[in-house]
């Protein structure tokens, strides 16, 4: 059922996101999670989405518009370690996802790098809603990739785990460098 990091994913935000919910794709990509979450959220919830580069949010801007659901979605073309400067101020987010490593289909050469990566987890954990999750597909078979892991997974190993619930969840019959997901979710209740 779950062969891919995205369809793990995806089943995780289906079951967590509701109708009014303020949610975050710090890294929108192709557009196919902010497409699914913005159809969760409903015409009350706000999905607030950012990729550093244009190409991804003009691809995101169009799968929302065929879809019919841009009006409830913010686009930026900023940098994931930005997203609190555009999340609404004094509202806490219900859940936030990032993809990191590089665009598929884009240019490889532009990749996450492992300080604004923690500096958006850092962020975004901070704004974390009492029930909330962050999911984070890491991939670590690029060059930097690695690096960048371990950086989070260090960084997320400290978190209170009076606050925090933190777990990794990866793929060990896979032949070279599957990716893993990285679940923190906030111990307080919805």
């Amino acid at each position: 059922m779950f062969t891919k990091a995205t369809s793990l994913v995806h089943h995780w935000i289906s079951a967590h996101v509701r109708r009014g919910d303020l949610v975050l794709d710090a890294t929108c990509g192709n557009g196919h999670d902010t497409l699914l979450l913005a159809s969760l959220v409903g015409e009350h919830g706000r999905v607030v989405a950012l990729d550093i580069q244009p190409q991804a949010v003009a691809s995101t801007r169009q799968k929302l518009e065929t879809a019919n659901l841009l009006d409830r979605c913010s686009l930026h073309c900023l940098s994931h370690a930005d997203a609190a400067d555009v999340l609404p101020v004094g509202t806490l987010l219900d859940c936030a996802i990032f993809n990191l490593g590089y665009l598929p289909g884009g240019d490889k050469s532009v990749i996450t790098q492992p300080d604004s990566s923690l500096l958006a987890h850092e962020a975004v954990v901070e704004r974390l809603a009492p029930g909330g999750v962050v999911l984070s597909t890491v991939y670590t078979g690029h060059e930097g990739g690695q690096e960048e892991a371990d950086s989070l997974l260090a960084w997320s190993a400290r978190l209170p785990s009076s606050q925090f619930s933190v777990a990794r969840h990866e793929w060990i019959n896979q032949s070279g460098k599957p990716p893993f997901v990285m679940v923190i979710s906030h111990r307080g209740s919805r």
